[in-house]
């Protein structure tokens, strides 16, 4: 909890800040026109203050996040991913600050951050749900309807939005305004791995809600802990000894009786009552 109410503070500041300088100032129109992030593009001319603060936040918050992911934060699935996606990003940033591609990258930002927010607010309200050895039913439901708003945010601003707006912008765009600026392959090329990240993510949140619909899954949880997986492991394994038609009895397992197995023919089943065994004429 502590973690995702520290991720969740400082991405809600880095988001609202990225959204308020990008969109609402009026300054600017990378976001909805991409291709003005190159005009007036030169190598020695000055970044506008409020990027540069924007940008010298983000590289710190990355570099601090190295550091988190290895030493502080809970171990997950994903944190192998994790670590290649900081460092990436923190790549990124330093180097298009370097560059003087900071118009592109506070798009790149702009377009990310607000994931997080979402994500973290619902795994909060996750960890919020259990208090005292009660379940507090307001924060299943503010989980359940956060996810969905998560999952749809996601695809909207990081597999349609990025690759349509800064992608382009950073590829076809840059190609026919035949631009030569130093390291743009390179930068472009980590962009790219970027977006298969993104893929890889969303993929495991599709798999989250293959486990709802089938029933695997009845309440939102991250299914990149370990201990979530555990749990998930153990519903299966009884879900599908229960589907083959096995029956428990005082904590023994009794396999002799099959449903799913019919025949026409009368025939005896067996069944466990107070311990005895029972045969019943069908």
């Amino acid at each position: 909890m502590p973690e995702s109410a520290w991720k969740f503070l400082y991405s809600s500041f880095a988001w609202t800040s990225t959204l308020y300088v990008v969109v609402f100032s009026g300054k600017y129109q990378f976001f909805q026109r991409p291709s003005t992030v190159w005009d007036n593009w030169n190598i020695n001319s000055p970044i506008p203050t409020d990027i540069y603060i924007l940008y010298v936040i983000q590289c710190s918050f990355y570099l601090h996040s190295l550091y988190a992911t290895l030493f502080l934060d809970t171990w997950r699935k994903d944190s192998v991913v994790l670590l290649l996606h900081h460092l990436i990003t923190l790549v990124l940033v330093s180097g298009s600050l370097a560059c003087r591609y900071q118009n592109i990258g506070i798009l790149v930002l702009l377009l990310h951050d607000i994931c997080d927010v979402q994500l973290e607010f619902t795994k909060l309200n996750v960890y919020f749900k259990y208090q005292g050895g009660q379940l507090k039913r307001h924060h299943e439901y503010v989980a359940n309807i956060s996810f969905f708003v998560f999952a749809v945010t996601w695809f909207v601003s990081r597999l349609y939005w990025f690759p349509l707006k800064a992608l382009y912008a950073s590829s076809e765009n840059l190609v026919k305004r035949k631009l030569s600026i130093p390291f743009s392959t390179f930068l472009n090329f980590l962009t790219w791995v970027l977006l298969a990240m993104n893929i890889y993510w969303f993929m495991l949140v599709l798999g989250f809600l293959f486990r709802v619909a089938t029933g695997q899954m009845q309440e939102v949880d991250d299914t990149r802990e370990y201990d979530v997986l555990e749990k998930i492991e153990k519903k299966v394994a009884q879900h599908s000894k229960l589907q083959n038609g096995n029956t428990y009895h005082n904590g023994q397992l009794d396999t002799s009786f099959n449903p799913s197995v019919r025949s026409r023919k009368p025939k005896q089943a067996k069944a466990v009552t107070n311990g005895k065994l029972l045969e019943v004429e069908n």
